[in-house]
């Protein structure tokens, strides 16, 4: 099974921004790998990458890691 690419971006933080879509996985679901989609409110990682993914909160307040980016800031 081919991954997209965007899968490895959300351990980079310079790809994620407030305002894009994207899909984490919330710390009770690290298990199962479940994917939560929202919008970024904050980037709450400080460092320039991180091997399990970019820690955000969204808008609707949900905290996780990025697994998947949905859409670019294009504007």
């Amino acid at each position: 099974m081919n991954l997209p690419s965007s899968m490895d971006n959300g351990c980079i933080r310079a790809n994620i921004k407030e305002g894009l879509k994207v899909g984490i996985v919330l710390k009770q679901d690290q298990r199962t790998g479940k994917i939560t989609q929202g919008v970024v409110m904050r980037i709450l990682t400080n460092s320039s990458t991180h091997p399990h993914g970019i820690k955000v909160q969204l808008t609707n307040g949900q905290v996780g890691r990025v697994k998947e980016i949905y859409s670019k800031d294009e504007e």
